[in-house]
């Protein structure tokens, strides 16, 4: 009984620490917002600028800041979530203009991306980054 108990909870322990692990970065596919919603508010209730760096994603709390990078080309850009969404299933995130203009995914409308969590230590290194690039 003490066995199976204490597997239990070392298997627990195991499983969260890999979702938290999975929780800082992810990967999937990532679309732009069309120009057209520029000026229109958004879910946290701020106006889209397209020309800013900001996001939409499901479930990550707003103003969390992400490093989104293009796997096919290697660019980076850090947006900040402003809003929900996206809308699609099998998009991941929703990026501004600026922001997809940037990475390079504005041509195809849709890329593979990796998205890291900054970490508040990480900010104004990545904040620096993404400017030179």
């Amino acid at each position: 009984m003490v066995k199976s108990i204490l597997l239990l909870i070392f298997c627990s322990v195991i499983s969260l620490s890999i979702v938290a692990k999975d929780a800082r970065s992810f990967q999937g596919k990532a679309s732009f917002y069309a120009r057209k919603f520029n000026g229109k508010r958004t879910s946290s209730g701020e106006r889209y600028k397209h020309n800013g760096y900001t996001a939409a994603h499901r479930s990550l709390p707003y103003g969390t800041l992400l490093e989104v990078t293009n796997k096919a080309n290697g660019k980076k850009a850090v947006v900040r979530v402003n809003d929900r969404g996206p809308h699609r299933r099998k998009v991941l995130l929703d990026l501004s203009y600026a922001a997809a203009k940037k990475i390079g995914i504005v041509r195809r409308g849709i890329g593979n991306v990796r998205v890291r969590v900054l970490s508040k230590q990480e900010i104004p290194n990545a904040l620096y980054a993404s400017a030179r690039n």
